[in-house]
């Protein structure tokens, strides 16, 4: 596995965001375009087709928002963590969920450094991320 750093840390899982998306969102179109096209005996079905494929993309999309908030959770939890052991104190109550995530990048020489002007400064998750100087790398997060 390449060493982790800014240019690439996002991580895509071509099963899921490739392949099961493409698939639904084509099951979708075609079950649209077939219930534009179905007659008045196969009208239920065709309708019913095109709820089920909504439904199905409903569930992708959710299970996917789902984990990531258990696992924005999670950082935030590790991170105040790690600052309160590094510094004595909590991280600071401004900094919002984003900024924290991309805290977690920092090594512990800087971390209680950055955490104070992202706050301070009100620093975007990029910013954050372009500002650290030794990266932590986080192989977990999908």
């Amino acid at each position: 596995m390449a060493e982790q750093n800014f240019k690439n840390h996002a991580r895509l899982v071509p099963g899921f965001h490739g392949v099961t998306f493409l698939l639904i969102v084509t099951g979708l179109v075609g079950s649209v375009v077939n219930l534009f096209h179905a007659d008045a005996a196969t009208h239920y079905s065709a309708a019913l087709l095109v709820v089920v494929f909504l439904a199905l993309l409903g569930v992708a999309w959710y299970a996917r928002v789902f984990a990531l908030k258990a696992q924005d959770r999670a950082i935030r939890a590790e991170e105040n963590f790690r600052h309160f052991i590094l510094t004595g104190k909590p991280l600071d109550k401004q900094l919002h969920i984003s900024q924290v995530i991309a805290l977690r990048f920092a090594s512990d020489e800087e971390f209680p450094a950055l955490a104070k002007k992202a706050a301070a400064e009100k620093l975007s998750q990029k910013q954050i991320k372009q500002a650290v100087q030794n990266w932590k790398a986080d192989y977990y997060r999908v």
